[in-house]
């Protein structure tokens, strides 16, 4: 392998591409937040070259798409950086839910942390 400027070094099995970006998934009808996950440069590339999200999945150290066991995928409008490029907005068609739970979206069964905040519960999640 050459250290040279454009040479490229797969990272370590299990191991993501470059930095994790946090992946705002939005409805493309009606703005709806349906999730948040994790993008590296390889799960961005292939979302572009197959016009289906594709993630990082910290828990399995690998790529997933979305709906891969499910079928409930999410087709890929557009995908916006934010101003300083560490989050991106991936705006999708879903073909059913977005959450695993099978609700629409990952914050329908969420609760509401206003009333927690200051109450000294814990609104860190459990995950």
């Amino acid at each position: 392998m050459s250290d040279s400027p454009g040479s490229e070094v797969a990272p370590p099995p299990g191991q993501p591409v470059g930095p994790l970006r946090c992946a705002v998934v939005q409805d493309g009808a009606d703005g709806r937040v349906l999730m948040v996950a994790w993008m590296d440069q390889t799960a961005l590339a292939a979302t572009l070259r197959t016009g289906l999200a594709t993630f990082w999945s910290r828990s399995r150290q690998r790529l997933w798409q979305k709906g891969e066991t499910s079928g409930n995928t999410l087709a890929v409008i557009d995908v916006r950086s934010d101003c300083d490029g560490d989050a991106l907005l991936v705006r999708v068609n879903a073909t059913g839910p977005a959450c695993h739970t099978g609700l629409r979206s990952c914050f329908d069964a969420g609760d509401d942390v206003r009333a927690a905040v200051g109450s000294g519960i814990d609104v860190g999640g459990s995950g």
